[in-house]
């Protein structure tokens, strides 16, 4: 006997229904530069959203709960009724883990912990970290990936790493330890270097431009052949949308721009799009962190995540944002 047609349309709708309609999400960190845009793909794709952050959102559709990640009672109480928790807050900035490596490992490690225990005490749903594929640092030689690092490979304590690298392996330790001890789902993901439209102007991108819009030179910390793989911030914040899926539980992802870009190709492509500034070399900054090549076959297999902006449009981008707010600036000082 066929479906009546009320029951085949409320089928064809449900099939239709993408993964956020109708969840409940939390995200830690929810007004920063990523978590920010997180929440605009979230709020897209159907969600309702509970922004857990000491600053408001950008947006008012976006409930905010004003919290600190070291705050226990105040992160159990946020994130009680979520159908998953994104944790994005953290001490992101390399110089900062180097300028105060305490509340470093606090931020990064023990606030991991105290999300994983607040969304436990609170029943809450799938705990989502994000990470990074700096902790590669903490591995050695190349994975089964043609040569590339994938998620299956080994963290080897005996390497020399970064002390933000070993915050990072522990906030992705206390994943698993949780789902040991405590049967909590979980998912990783290990962010590659985002850039694009509200970043912080410390990071390469955003400093070259602010520099040679400004006319400024671009200082280059060693020859400019170091290179990162860059995500377009909007292309990383769909996979938090597709992660979303079952399939996603317990499951780490790479999430890497599709091709390197040397610090050098950055100078360049920011001096050519804002026709000003000029490049200077300087000695090579001491404990760089060194870029390895990984895999993001999983994403794309299991997610179906690809990064489809190239460097060269998000940049454009990047720069027409930077462009409307100096001039939404300069209209308002007018006002003043």
């Amino acid at each position: 006997m066929s479906d009546s047609p009320d029951i085949a349309a409320a089928a064809a709708a449900a099939a239709s229904r993408g993964p956020g309609v109708g969840k409940t999400v939390a995200v830690t960190g929810g007004s920063g530069f990523v978590g920010s845009h997180v929440v605009d793909a979230l709020i897209a794709a159907g969600c309702t959203v509970k922004v857990l952050d000491r600053p408001a959102p950008h947006r008012p559709d976006a409930e905010w709960v004003p919290c600190d990640v070291l705050d226990l009672d105040g992160l159990t109480h946020a994130v009680a009724g979520a159908d998953v928790v994104f944790h994005l807050a953290a001490v992101a900035d390399v110089n900062d883990v180097v300028d105060d490596p305490p509340l470093a490992v606090e931020v990064n490690a023990l606030g991991t912990a105290r999300v994983l225990e607040a969304s436990r005490r609170a029943d809450a749903g799938r705990v989502v970290l994000a990470s990074s594929v700096w902790v590669y640092a903490a591995t050695s030689g190349t994975g089964p990936a043609g040569g590339q690092l994938d998620e299956d490979s080994l963290f080897d304590p005996g390497t020399d790493r970064h002390l933000y690298v070993t915050s990072k392996v522990a906030a992705e330790m206390a994943c698993r330890d949780y789902r040991t001890l405590y049967d909590r789902p979980y998912t990783v993901l290990r962010y590659g270097i985002p850039y694009g439209p509200r970043m912080r102007e410390r990071c390469v991108v955003a400093a070259f431009l602010k520099r040679a819009m400004r006319g400024e030179t671009l200082r280059i910390d060693g020859d400019g052949s170091q290179h990162r793989w860059f995500v377009y911030v909007e292309d990383l914040a769909r996979a938090h949308v597709k992660v979303l899926d079952d399939v996603a539980v317990d499951r780490t992802y790479n999430l890497e721009g599709a091709a390197p870009v040397s610090v050098r190709e950055i100078a360049e492509s920011v001096i050519t799009l804002t026709g000003r500034g000029a490049v200077e070399l300087g000695p090579a900054r001491p404990g760089d962190l060194v870029a390895r090549t990984v895999s993001t076959a999983r994403a794309r297999d299991e997610l179906g995540w690809v990064p489809t902006t190239s460097f060269a449009d998000g940049l454009a981008r990047t720069h027409a944002w930077f462009v409307d707010q100096e001039a939404a600036l300069a209209t308002s000082t007018l006002d003043d």
